[in-house]
């Protein structure tokens, strides 16, 4: 399977956001709770991201696949809303961006969270040298944790 990672246009905004809801539809699910963020997003608050925010996508015979978002501030990039398409997952496409996301941010440490019963995300963030630094309760349904990887020794 070819797949290629570039940075997202605005123009690509409302397939990114049919996806992301797909993709986070499993989380919403494993805590009974359909008004997370990820899926009450409005299109017109992610298009407004793409001013502050870097975005890449994830295509495969011209249909994106998986997206993710980032923003650097006092020299930490923080990334959010890794989504991978279900039937692709576990290929390889979430590390691959995660990868091309810390390329394209120069910041010295990297930080994200995701939900603690997320265990698939939390051991393909743990391989690419994320550590926890933080949980926080959401509610009764939510503990979110927070990682993250210094990269000092990085250039950018």
């Amino acid at each position: 399977m070819n797949v290629i990672i570039e940075r997202a246009l605005v123009s690509d905004a409302e397939q990114i956001l049919t996806l992301q809801k797909l993709a986070f539809r499993s989380e919403a699910e494993s805590i009974s709770n359909y008004e997370i963020e990820p899926l009450v997003q409005t299109i017109e608050n992610f298009k407004s991201q793409f001013e502050s925010h870097i975005v890449l996508k994830a295509i495969s015979d011209g249909t994106i696949i998986g997206s993710v978002r980032a923003y650097v501030k006092d020299g930490t990039c923080f990334i959010g809303k890794l989504i991978v398409q279900p039937e692709y997952q576990g290929r390889g496409i979430g590390k691959s961006l995660m990868e091309e996301i810390e390329k394209a941010c120069p910041a010295t440490r990297f930080e994200l969270f995701t939900g603690s019963n997320s265990e698939k995300n939390i051991g393909l963030y743990n391989r690419l040298g994320y550590q926890v630094f933080k949980r926080e309760v959401i509610g009764h349904y939510l503990t979110l944790v927070f990682l993250e990887k210094s990269c000092k020794s990085l250039s950018h």
